[in-house]
């Protein structure tokens, strides 16, 4: 018998490191037997889950076919049309207990397949035992651990004395509205008595293993400036660029106080406020391009902006009114979660 955590740390990490969507597995590569771990989690890379346009269907059939194939109960939940939630137990000896709940999404982010080595949903394992392919790290690696764990575990003939569930859950990289958060709501998941959840992490590029009890909050930042359109030729006082680069460079300024504190080592990444521009969006289209001698009468930039647990979201919302949007610079501003 082991209690919750341990437990959890035997799932997610009995099976494989896994250090970044460049995978790095061996020396050498395995045997390409079709039942084999590395094969399973090729053929669940395969599937072209990116957004804008997941493929969810085919995946979670796989999954199924795998949960099913070790003797787990599945049910699929759709809180929205095609976009469904799995959910694998394994009954434990005292069902009565509080359950473990372990989560992974099925999606991933976009990725431009010329400017990948090998193409994003190959999953080409190379002759140094690497794989290549988008959702690999984050995080269709943990899905394939809890279950490959699962085998081994049910191969050694033991039981857990409560009972284990896996969530896969749709639409996380996109803020989850219509994935973890309808099956937080729902009476699906009161039913299931959860006592502990572990979802996933960072990776490790070393043998150490981490577990993180937090998570900073992602605040979706998009600024956007207004001024009096012109000639290319004048000089304008508040002009929309003009006053979109005077943030982008207090913006800047911020985010380099924060690195520093990183690279000093004084803090780690996830214990920082970190911002990144994400996206510009400013100019008059022209058909070969935009308009060069024509000032824009408006501009736009988003960033990805994330806060520790530990930071106090007031001061930050108070920044970003007073100086890094504001309203006496025909600025205005929007942060979504």
């Amino acid at each position: 018998m082991v209690n919750a955590l341990s437990f959890a740390l035997l799932l997610t990490f009995a099976l494989l490191l896994l250090p970044s969507s460049r995978l790095s597995l061996a020396t050498s590569p395995p045997q390409q037997d079709p039942q084999t771990p590395i094969t399973r989690f090729q053929k669940y890379l395969r599937f072209n889950t990116a957004h804008p346009n997941p493929n969810y269907t085919a995946p979670v059939f796989f999954l199924t076919s795998l949960a099913q194939s070790l003797g787990l109960k599945t049910q699929t939940l759709e809180f929205i049309s095609n976009k469904p939630t799995l959910l694998i137990s394994w009954q434990g000896s005292n069902p009565s207990l509080p359950s473990l709940l372990f989560n992974s999404h099925l999606d991933s982010v976009p990725a431009e397949p010329s400017k990948w080595t090998h193409p994003p949903f190959s999953a080409t394992l190379t002759p140094e035992g690497k794989i290549f392919a988008r959702g690999a790290q984050d995080d269709k690696c943990i899905a394939i651990q809890y279950l490959e764990a699962i085998r081994n575990l049910k191969a050694r003939n033991f039981v857990p004395t409560r009972t284990l569930h896996i969530s896969f859950v749709p639409d996380e990289e996109i803020g989850g509205i219509d994935g973890a958060d309808k099956f937080v709501k729902s009476k699906e998941f009161k039913d299931l008595d959860v006592g502990f959840v572990l979802d996933e992490g960072l990776a490790s590029a070393n043998d150490e293993f981490r577990v993180f009890y937090a998570d900073r909050s992602p605040w979706n930042l998009i600024i956007k400036a207004k001024g009096v359109p012109g000639h290319g030729s004048r000089m304008y006082d508040n002009g929309a660029m003009e006053n979109l680069m005077d943030s982008i460079e207090v913006i800047n300024r911020f985010r380099d106080s924060q690195f520093d504190i990183v690279k000093a080592g004084k803090a780690a990444n996830s214990e920082v406020i970190s911002v990144n521009p994400v996206f510009l969006k400013a100019g008059i289209p022209s058909p070969t391009g935009f308009v060069m001698n024509m000032q824009p009468s408006e501009a736009e930039a988003g960033f990805d902006l994330r806060l520790p647990p530990t930071a106090d979201p007031d001061p930050m919302k108070k920044r970003i009114a007073e100086e890094w949007a504001p309203a006496v610079r025909n600025m205005t501003y929007e942060v979504t979660s």
